[in-house]
């Protein structure tokens, strides 16, 4: 055969192979100290600050269903909750995970953190996951999203609604600003009419750390994690990111297209407004108001089942083992109820 056909058919066949998904490389994830998880690194089209990828990590079970899962971490976050990975799995559900651009496995050199301009900007991360997951021979995906990826997550059921999603599961979704009347109703929106011609605006964040000291072992919690990819204190964001989890939240709150599957919208019984830790911190949501959780969330859609955590943190999964064993409980059975 002639050299040039050889090459034709090689390259058609590399091209096949990288379409269908069986040319992806997959990597032991060393982000993770537990065995079974890999992570496959994707290029996403160039943005207004250059190059993008997301990055997929899974834990597939052993003797998997059709149904997998997908969770989306929150603003400075990214996926190291393995026990929460195993628990579905254990359950038989695969597990995967996305970090989402310019956030943990997904940040870039020179790349500037959590940067966006509109929450759409997320929406191919999560096309690029589901293609992954059926790649894998999954037919269907419970969706899951943790505060920004709750409001992720939410509007990205609400304006693409994927055929193969058949469920969203919200832990303490960012549906609205925990802040002063004041800050609410003048100082966010004088920041998003910056944000028209000058997005890279700086915008400085509360200094305390109560939340991660509710978190880290080093401190008064239960988990180690890279604290170079999810920080101690909140850091700095601009105006671009300030007008889009606004505008991001003003189309749910106008509920124009309503979630068409089973929502099961989770949230600490309690809020706790600190920025040095208490006690109270290692009981309650130290960041969201989960009034505004309760409100907003529960008009998401016409099937929308609320479960209040007593005890919970902000990420309810990242509770004391005594919260999230009830909590566990309580969402798989949801979840085989509404399956």
């Amino acid at each position: 055969m002639p050299k040039f056909k050889i090459a034709l058919f090689a390259g058609l066949a590399c091209m096949f192979a990288t379409l269908s998904g069986y040319g992806r490389t997959w990597q032991s994830d060393t982000l993770i100290h537990a065995p079974g998880f890999q992570y496959t690194t994707i290029n996403q089209p160039d943005d207004y600050a250059g190059k993008v990828v997301s990055t997929v990590i899974r834990k597939q079970a052993e003797s998997p269903s059709d149904v997998a899962v997908l969770y989306v971490h929150g603003f400075n976050d990214y996926f190291f909750q393995s026990d929460e990975a195993n628990q579905f799995v254990n359950h038989g559900y695969s597990f995967y995970a996305v970090d989402l651009r310019k956030y943990g496995r997904s940040l870039l050199p020179g790349q500037r953190m959590f940067q966006v301009r509109d929450m759409s900007e997320y929406f191919p991360d999560l096309d690029s996951a589901l293609s992954v997951i059926r790649e894998d021979g999954y037919s269907k995906v419970i969706l899951m999203g943790h505060s920004t990826g709750g409001l992720t997550t939410s509007l990205y059921m609400a304006q693409k609604r994927p055929a193969m999603v058949c469920q969203l599961i919200l832990n303490s979704p960012f549906l609205d600003w925990n802040l002063s009347k004041f800050n609410e109703n003048f100082a966010v929106p004088a920041v998003c009419t910056i944000a028209a011609f000058a997005p890279g605006m700086r915008i400085k964040q509360g200094g305390g750390n109560a939340y991660a000291q509710s978190l880290l072992k080093k401190y008064h919690g239960l988990w180690d994690y890279d604290t170079s990819l999810k920080l101690e204190k909140s850091p700095d964001v601009d105006a671009g990111w300030i007008n889009a989890i606004s505008q991001g939240q003003h189309t749910l709150h106008a509920m124009l297209f309503p979630i068409g599957v089973p929502v099961l919208l989770m949230h600490s019984a309690k809020s706790v407004d600190s920025p040095d830790w208490i006690p109270e911190s290692n009981e309650a949501d130290g960041v969201l108001d989960v009034k505004d959780i309760n409100k907003y969330g529960s008009l998401l859609g016409s099937d929308v089942t609320i479960f209040t955590v007593n005890g919970g943190l902000h990420d309810l999964f990242l509770s004391a083992p005594d919260v999230t064993s009830s909590l566990y409980s309580h969402m798989f059975d949801w979840i085989d109820a509404k399956i």
